[in-house]
């Protein structure tokens, strides 16, 4: 899905006929990235991973700050009305950036006007993972227990309008089933009531899903991509269990405030197409079954989320799921 391209070629020579506020030094001052979820779950590690890598290709301190609520609207609505000075960034996904517009009547920012897109991060497969005190081994037996028991069992998400409860809602949408939808500050509390029993699934990375699967305090039911994660070979793909068409995925990228100038947005760009080529970084998400979106131009990474929003929009408002 997500093709890998080389890696930008920025000359320095080109800043050097922009205005004189482009040619000032960028950065001067600590950058700060607004993660917009809680700590513990994939935004929160996968920029995590990056931040010191980013900060020794800047020259600046890459400080993280987690700014939690709302599906991920409260940061991202933050940033946007931040100066645009390249000191302060965006972690969002496709949940607060396209997700949130079917989801809210009044969202207070614009996506596409009131924030610059800068570059991805990484592609997020997702898997649904059920507790292991509903007593069910596979999906067939998971999605039978559903049908026969509509609204008694609850689902959990890191908020209303997240990828994880968007996915759910299509999931059980898909086969028939309906389930109350409880929301949680962040994943790890999601996970915990998952191995509880407070919630009977959830959908999450497979990667921080698989310590519970190996433990057999919940169990993957299946990954909804083309392919087995690596994170989980066992686990079977959603067209392996009869599911053939139905995929469930987030994605992961930087954003500044809208305005931002081009030159500073470029440079970033950069910097995190480097940050995410370094061997280390690469092999990590490798292994998290979170692949590295490389290669992306600021101008195709705004494309791409016109696409996201032309698709989400719909099925979001077609599902009637509502974060009011």
């Amino acid at each position: 899905m997500i093709h890998r391209r080389a890696a930008l070629a920025l000359p320095f020579a080109t800043t050097l006929a922009r205005p004189a506020l482009a040619q000032a030094p960028w950065p001067t001052r600590p950058i700060r990235i607004v993660v917009a979820f809680g700590t513990g779950g994939g935004t929160d590690i996968t920029t995590r991973l990056i931040a010191p890598r980013l900060a020794e290709i800047l020259g600046q301190p890459v400080v993280i700050e987690n700014r939690v609520g709302a599906g991920g609207t409260v940061g991202a609505d933050y940033v946007a009305k931040q100066p645009p000075n390249g000191e302060t960034f965006l972690l969002a996904t496709v949940s607060n950036m396209a997700l949130a517009l079917g989801l809210y009547s009044r969202l207070p920012y614009d996506p596409l006007r009131d924030l610059a897109s800068v570059a991805p991060t990484v592609f997020i497969p997702l898997a649904i993972s059920a507790s292991a005190k509903l007593g069910v081994t596979n999906a067939q037996d998971f999605i039978a227990l559903l049908r026969a028991n509509p609204g008694r069992f609850s689902y959990g998400s890191a908020g209303a309008g997240t990828s994880g409860h968007i996915c759910s809602s299509s999931f059980l949408a898909r086969i028939g089933a309906t389930a109350e939808h409880v929301t949680y500050r962040n994943p790890g509390q999601t996970f915990l009531a998952l191995q509880q029993g407070e919630i009977a699934f959830t959908t999450d990375i497979p990667s921080l899903l698989a310590p519970f699967h190996r433990e057999g305090t919940a169990r993957m039911m299946f990954v909804a991509t083309d392919d087995r994660s690596p994170a989980a070979p066992d686990v079977p793909t959603a067209r392996e269990i009869g599911l053939d068409g139905f995929k469930a995925y987030s994605w992961y990228g930087i954003y500044a405030p809208g305005g931002t100038p081009r030159p500073i947005v470029d440079r970033m760009a950069a910097a995190i197409d480097q940050a995410l080529s370094d061997t280390q970084i690469a092999q990590r998400f490798e292994e998290m079954g979170t692949p590295a979106m490389r290669g992306w131009t600021p101008d195709r990474f705004a494309a791409f989320l016109r696409t996201e929003i032309d698709l989400w929009v719909p099925l979001v408002r077609a599902s009637g799921a509502r974060a009011d």
